[in-house]
């Protein structure tokens, strides 16, 4: 996978993404942007990626969006006065939020803005113990993007949103931590390796690729359903659909037979044909 702004990286299972313009401190452009969203499409495609780290070349990870071009920067995403499509060939969000892989940000350095927004729907936030993170929007006279209105609160809650976005201020790692934005903090040459670590338990081949990518986008669908009956529904389809799967046929002929699974069924040609995974094929 060759890009301008990004490296990549697959071992055992793991592919390492890196937002490379270290020289801008990670500042996302348009650029980044359509290659982010290019390989979030093509893991879904890619069965022998089973996990992603998502990390920043050099001292930062992403210092948010690219305003070198000055007061007309912000003009160049969107056209307030147009209606803006929830297309996610567009979005970065999306491509992230539909994900098969399990995904996992190891915040290396700063992230602001973007920066931190696009880390929202990453599964796992892991956090440098010098790293900052700022939701700056208010000093920049900007609305909150990237699906940040909805994802923040409902992982930190409304009022710790709301006071790290109306102050607008950098924080570091540790308030980060203490507000559950971030799973744990690790120290500067410790960071990347741990993440590799825990992604590696999610890429383990004990475990379904496809049990997994539906499980993955089961919890952040029914995120927001306002009944567990909207959950029941879907979950007892997928019971039912995989039960009858040759993934659930080896995951119980394995546990008999005291053996490691082989489970056979690919998320790129072998998701159940019904559910959130098909509204974006």
């Amino acid at each position: 996978m060759a890009y301008e702004t990004l490296l990549t990286d697959l071992a055992d299972g793991v592919i390492t993404v890196t937002l490379n313009r270290p020289d801008k401190l990670n500042a996302f452009n348009l650029a980044m942007s359509r290659e982010l969203i290019d390989f979030f499409h093509a893991v879904n495609e890619m069965d022998d990626v089973r996990a992603v780290v998502v990390t920043g070349a050099g001292r930062a990870f992403c210092a948010g969006a690219d305003i070198s071009a000055g007061s007309g920067a912000f003009q160049v995403w969107n056209d307030g006065n147009k209606p803006q499509k929830r297309d996610p060939k567009e979005s970065i969000t999306l491509a992230i939020f539909n994900c098969l892989k399990p995904i996992v940000a190891a915040i290396n350095g700063a992230a602001v803005g973007v920066g931190i927004t696009m880390c929202l729907p990453m599964d796992i936030r892991m956090m440098s113990s010098t790293a900052r993170i700022g939701f700056v929007f208010n000093k920049r006279g900007m609305a909150m993007e990237a699906g940040s209105s909805w994802f923040l609160p409902r992982l930190v809650g409304m009022q710790q949103a709301q006071e790290w976005v109306m102050a607008a201020e950098l924080f570091g790692a540790e308030e980060a931590l203490k507000g559950g934005l971030v799973r744990s903090v690790h120290a500067p040459d410790e960071l990347l390796p741990a993440a590799k670590a825990l992604a590696a338990k999610f890429a383990a081949r004990s475990s379904s690729a496809v049990a997994a990518a539906v499980n993955r986008r089961l919890m952040w669908s029914m995120w927001g359903a306002e009944d567990p009956l909207d959950a029941v529904s879907l979950d007892l389809q997928c019971v039912g659909y995989l039960a009858q799967s040759a993934d659930a046929q080896e995951g119980i002929k394995s546990f008999f037979e005291k053996r490691p699974p082989a489970f056979p069924l690919k998320p790129s040609k072998d998701m159940p044909p019904f559910g959130p995974w098909t509204e974006t094929a």
